[in-house]
């Protein structure tokens, strides 16, 4: 049943990203992050699990990662910063329900003479668990390390070693103070680095949470290269709205400005609005029907009184003092013409406030209507169900930042 639900999740994956119909170019710009995903994506496939371990220098993360294995595999020495690159090793647990667990080691993050520390943190970053290790009381650079994973929605477990350098009153009082510095909403777990009792737990969490930590990394991985094409495609569309709406801006200004007839100049601004919904609608990559396209004018027309009933009334009486002025010409030799000018610039002027409003309002519509024409991984992240939640809260995290910073709304014109 679980293997289901992972080749179920592996084959929804899979067909959205060959959904996505990327370019040439953002092929290009997200090469790294498309090469990490297709890799997650493989692990998800062939049920391969990577645990990073990561930490300060000094802390144990290579003795850790040793006394998970039974082996001293991992290079480990007095002098601090022993590790300088990343290393990995093939966890052969016996009775595992997966494939395969990699155990990831790193370099400390405080080492000023390391080679690409932002490659190093990547690399750590897509791991499926991280066991984040101390060996006492955390610091403000501990902590913000830590914040930055749950920013990025990592599942994380605080590994607490060389505790024979604490007494056991002096143990509890670390804890304590530990707990006070982590987000309380998140209840990452605390384990001490004692005899079995990290393998033992570590073993636990991993036959039973394993393959749903894989999953939901590779959604994670998922979402935030979704994001990020998303962005930089809104970015580029943005440009491209804002060119259409001046071009159209331009039309019915001049449209209107010029024309004295009041029924042809309202129906020429409703056929270059609509047309304007439509060309826009192009730009965000959903074509409308002349209904759909209706039914967006309408609303905004609605719900904006300038963009509707004043912007006709308006136009309707300054059209009307134009037609006494042309047939009034003739008696007054000419001289009733000269306000004809002022108006009509009036006329163009708010000919430009509402096209722009009408542009901005239209994007922000089609935007939104666009969203729904395919699944987002963060939809399939929340279509999951968890048997134990407290054990994956940290994704009510992810999800919320989510929210809350990607809206986009920014990046329409």
């Amino acid at each position: 049943m679980e293997q289901f639900k992972i080749n179920k999740n592996y084959l929804l994956l899979k067909n959205w990203w060959e959904a996505l119909d990327l370019t040439n170019y953002e092929k290009s710009f997200f090469n790294r992050e498309i090469i990490s995903f297709n890799q997650q994506l493989f692990r998800l496939k062939e049920n391969k699990i990577i645990i990073g371990a990561y930490g300060k220098s000094g802390v144990g993360k290579s003795s850790v990662l040793n006394s998970l294995l039974k082996k001293n595999i991992f290079k480990t020495d007095i002098i601090n910063g022993s590790t300088s690159e990343i290393q990995s090793k093939e966890w052969n647990l016996k009775g595992q329900v997966l494939k395969s667990i990699e155990l990831l080691d790193s370099p400390g993050f405080d080492l000023c003479d390391i080679k690409f520390p932002d490659k190093i943190y990547y690399r750590i970053n897509h791991s499926d668990l991280i066991l984040f290790v101390v060996a006492g009381d955390i610091n403000r650079n501990e902590v913000s390390e830590i914040s930055s994973f749950i920013k990025d929605g990592k599942k994380i477990i605080l590994i607490l070693n060389k505790i024979d350098l604490f007494k056991k009153k002096g143990l509890k009082e670390i804890i304590e103070n530990i707990r006070l510095k982590l987000p309380s909403e998140l209840n990452i777990p605390i384990i001490i680095n004692h005899e079995n009792n990290l393998k033992d737990y570590i073993t636990k969490i991993i036959n039973q949470y394993g393959k749903t930590l894989l999953t939901l990394n590779s959604l994670q991985l998922a979402d935030k290269l979704f994001l990020k094409i998303k962005e930089q495609r809104l970015k580029r569309r943005r440009n491209l709205a804002q060119s259409t709406i001046g071009k159209f801006t331009t039309l019915k200004a001049s449209a209107v400005a010029l024309n004295p007839f009041i029924l042809i100049d309202v129906a020429g601004s409703f056929a270059l609005d609509t047309a304007l919904i439509r060309e826009l609608s192009k730009v965000y990559g959903l074509n409308l029907k002349s209904e759909s396209t209706r039914k967006i004018f309408q609303n905004i027309s609605i719900n904006n009184l300038f963009l509707g009933f004043t912007q006709v009334s308006i136009n309707t009486s300054f059209n009307l003092i134009k037609k006494v002025i042309l047939f009034s010409a003739p008696f007054t030799n000419g001289l009733s013409l000269i306000p004809y000018g002022p108006i009509a610039i009036i006329q163009a002027a708010i000919a430009v406030h509402s096209t722009k409003n009408l542009g901005k309002l239209a994007a922000k519509e089609i935007f939104i209507r666009s969203k729904s024409s395919y699944i987002e991984p963060s939809i399939m992240i929340q279509n999951i169900s968890f048997k134990e939640p407290d054990i994956f809260n940290h994704i009510n995290i992810y999800l919320s930042k989510r929210n809350l910073n990607k809206n986009f709304v920014s990046l329409l014109p």
